[in-house]
């Protein structure tokens, strides 16, 4: 079981993540460069270890020969996103003998209406992936227009993220959009570095971080009326090494 992610950086201790992991959502935001793809890869690893199909979908609309290297396993299921029969045909068959997938799509697909769910939610919410799949969703390029079209994605993540049986993972560069409450609310392991923007987070110590180093929010597993404790931690991740 690939659950030891790296260690704290305040004690001899070894960063670990739990079963109930599945369950809940994760957010790991950072600049480029910071380590977001290697922590999310970790993950990835111990997901699959606990026989859970994963969809990763790639907003960076990547050709399969972009793809790095550690995520080109016997698990690698590479598609690409398009309103089209052949493509509903492909991700039917994916889903039915559920494998995991790596889906490239290009956020041009979301729509910028409010009461218009574009194809792309449609598909990504769809009930088989929702109840049986844990989600990755990695957005590099935000600043070439993604959040022009977040609202359509927002909304779908909020509509169906209490009816999920497992959580999910999103990777992000900082943006004012995590600063909304409701967004907040989505996760509950908080994964944050990097940030050039010391308005989102309030904390000088965040911009100097070295890659792979995570300031590290989770919620405890003990149950209050609300919200559980959020406990704090610097965690140095180790980096992750994929051999053909």
């Amino acid at each position: 079981m690939r659950n030891k992610l790296g260690r704290y950086m305040s004690s001899i201790d070894v960063f670990k993540i739990e079963k109930r992991m599945l369950e809940y959502n994760t957010l790991i935001l950072a600049e480029e460069g910071a380590g977001k793809t290697n922590l999310a890869c970790k993950i990835r690893n111990f997901v699959m270890d606990n026989e859970v199909p994963t969809l990763y979908l790639d907003f960076s609309d990547s050709n399969e020969d972009e793809i790095e290297i550690r995520y080109k396993d016997e698990h690698f299921n590479y598609i690409r996103f398009e309103e089209s029969a052949a493509f509903e045909e492909e991700l039917a068959k994916l889903i039915q003998e559920k494998k995991h997938i790596y889906m490239a799509a290009n956020p041009k697909y979301f729509s910028n209406k409010k009461d218009l769910k574009s194809k792309l939610s449609q598909t990504i919410g769809q009930k088989d992936l929702v109840e049986n799949y844990y989600y990755f969703f990695h957005d590099i390029e935000n600043l070439n227009g993604f959040y022009t079209k977040f609202e359509d994605f927002l909304l779908y993540m909020l509509s169906f993220s209490n009816l999920m049986k497992y959580g999910f993972t999103f990777l992000a560069q900082p943006h004012s959009t995590f600063e909304s409450q409701q967004v907040k609310l989505l996760f509950t392991f908080l994964y944050l570095g990097k940030c050039s923007n010391l308005d989102y987070f309030n904390t000088a110590r965040l911009k100097t971080l070295q890659k792979n180093i995570f300031f590290h929010q989770q919620r405890t597993a003990h149950r209050t009326l609300l919200f559980s404790d959020i406990r704090s931690d610097f965690v140095q991740i180790d980096e992750y090494r994929f051999e053909e």
